[in-house]
């Protein structure tokens, strides 16, 4: 029996534990008390993963798991390598996408070392460089003592992970396993400053004794108060490891069931759903809007006419297309969807509007935004001759549909909507635009101002100097990068990282900040597969619509 006190957690709502109160502590003080502390991490890539097995049982008949996926397959490391990782766990943002074609991984533990070289730690402690010139034998691998080469011969002498740096305390300063774990809880705190600061006596006296002075026992100790900016325990990485392993042969093999599963596991990740359904269009797949008769509440598979051909030479999968759920609708919702699915499952496919009005209850703006979308194309119905009829049939009390009066054959001759229209309308509803992406639009008039695609940047050598245009995703100014602020531009081939530093987002901060849609000129960086550019000049791309793009997160 254990004899320290624990704490239950019940998953129950405030005021409806009889006979129980539940306490809010600090971890610190938990541990201070001598309870027994877990850490619950809630991960969306879970449920995408187990959303992913399932759609490929359902359509491709063959049922994987994380451990029956196939090990260390080469073509997993080949699409990493060249950084095609947008929507696969850990490694699809911004910096990780920019050290993966300079790390090549190329087994599992590369993936573990992937994961815990960009954070905080390794980074303030100028760790990730020369980690990556080692790996590439640019730079020969060197320790600081040699009583460091047994913890850091792994990593080839840098230190990456917080087991590596309480290793390297017991090495170099004799620390027992208790003040060793003592560093390890400091490097786990908010406070961690202080804590490790509290330690430095003890380290340099300990190096001291064992003849680490000077300039060395300076460097030892800067890695140390590094990992206080946050580190990763090796144990974390390789655990995030596997995950990454397995959405990324996912991504590889099953890119329709991939991104089904990651649009139903929002929110989660780096990127907005308009930005996975272009990269899986980019790589094959077909998506299509919202149907009341084809679509499920959430965004499921269905087979095309003529199936996607298979991604991966490897494995003969051919492709499903991506049909989008009615709870992707705005002001529809899961629940409200599995209303409308279940009154089609019981009383037959819908006939029109009026029909689906009688036998599932909606408002009139939910009418409007099923219209909207695209959700009654199935019936022949136009998309303004849907929204007439939603309008009409609330007019008599407005924001309600009167049954009696829905009739949508009753409308005036009415254009159809223009393509960009259609467009603006998918991303109003849904956020997405499954048909194309924005810039396709106007690409005629891009090409007319000398605007280059993602694509072709690929194509150009170090330092040319051009100029890109897109929808803005995100903008990002880490603690890490001394005032620099990180712009991604995507278009419909891809996606640019932009560099933007002080003098030049201040002067063009306004333009930068607001719009959805940018013009970049700036100078081409092409370093070891990676490509960026320097932003030199900045204003704004009028695309006409509204987009949202995730902001200094």
């Amino acid at each position: 029996m254990c004899d320290r006190p624990v704490i239950e957690v019940c998953p129950v709502e405030w005021g409806r534990m009889p006979g129980r109160t539940v306490l809010q502590w600090d971890k610190d003080d938990c541990a201070a008390a001598g309870l027994v502390k877990f850490d619950l991490l809630g991960l969306g890539m879970l449920s995408a993963l187990q959303y992913s097995f399932e759609l490929i049982e359902q359509w491709h008949g063959v049922r994987y798991d994380l451990d029956s996926i196939p090990k260390e397959a080469e073509c997993v490391y080949d699409m990493l390598c060249a950084a095609d990782s947008i929507g696969v766990f850990q490694v699809e943002s911004r910096a990780q996408m920019a050290t993966l074609p300079r790390l090549k991984p190329r087994n599992f533990y590369d993936l573990a070392v992937e994961v815990a070289l960009i954070r905080p730690g390794p980074i303030q402690g100028d760790s990730v460089h020369p980690y990556i010139r080692r790996r590439n034998g640019t730079e020969p691998v060197t320790y600081p003592h040699p009583r460091l080469e047994a913890p850091l011969e792994r990593t080839l002498g840098i230190p990456l992970f917080q087991e590596q740096l309480m290793q390297l305390a017991v090495a170099v300063a004799d620390f027992t396993p208790s003040e060793a774990d003592q560093l390890r809880r400091a490097m786990g705190s908010k406070r961690s400053r202080d804590r490790i600061e509290q330690l430095r006596i003890r380290l340099y006296d300990g190096m001291a004794a064992n003849g680490i002075t000077g300039a060395t026992a300076d460097s030892i100790y800067e890695k140390i108060q590094a990992f206080a900016s946050f580190g990763f325990a090796e144990s974390h990485s390789i655990s995030f490891a596997l995950l990454v392993y397995a959405s990324s042969w996912l991504k590889r093999h099953y890119p329709a069931a991939f991104c089904a599963a990651l649009i139903n596991a929002q929110p989660m990740g780096f990127y907005s759903p308009q930005s996975l359904v272009h990269d899986a269009k980019r790589h094959g797949v077909e998506v299509r809007s919202p149907s009341l008769v084809y679509s499920a509440a959430r965004t499921t598979l269905e087979w095309p006419d003529v199936p996607g051909a298979s991604q991966c030479p490897c494995l003969d999968a051919p492709q499903p297309a991506v049909r989008l759920g009615l709870a992707d609708v705005r002001t529809i919702g899961v629940e409200l969807a599995e209303q409308i699915v279940a009154a089609r499952d019981d009383g037959g496919a819908f006939t029109s509007m009026a029909d689906l009005a009688r036998r599932v209850g909606l408002s009139a703006d939910q009418v409007e935004a099923l219209a909207t979308a695209g959700a009654f194309d199935c019936f022949g119905l136009a998309r303004r001759d849907a929204l007439w009829g939603a309008g009409a049939a609330s007019t008599a009390r407005p924001g309600q549909l009167d049954v009696e009066t829905f009739d949508e054959t009753v409308t005036p001759a009415l254009p159809l909507m223009t393509e960009p229209e259609q467009l603006i309308a998918d991303l109003w509803a849904t956020g997405i635009t499954p048909q194309c992406y924005p810039t396709a639009m106007i690409r005629d008039r891009l090409d007319a101002l000398g605007i280059l695609t993602a694509a072709q940047l690929r194509e150009l050598p170090d330092r040319t100097r051009v100029t890109i245009g897109g929808v803005v995703t995100h903008r990002q100014r880490p603690a890490t990068a001394r005032g620099v602020t990180f712009l991604n531009i995507e278009d419909e081939t891809g996606m640019v990282n932009v560099i933007v530093d002080e003098t030049v987002w201040s002067r063009h901060r306004r333009v930068a900040r607001e719009s959805g849609g940018l013009v970049i000129r700036g100078m081409l960086e092409c370093t070891e597969g990676v490509y960026n550019v320097l932003a030199e000049r900045i204003s704004r791309l009028d695309l006409g619509l509204h987009t949202k793009s995730r902001d200094f997160r």
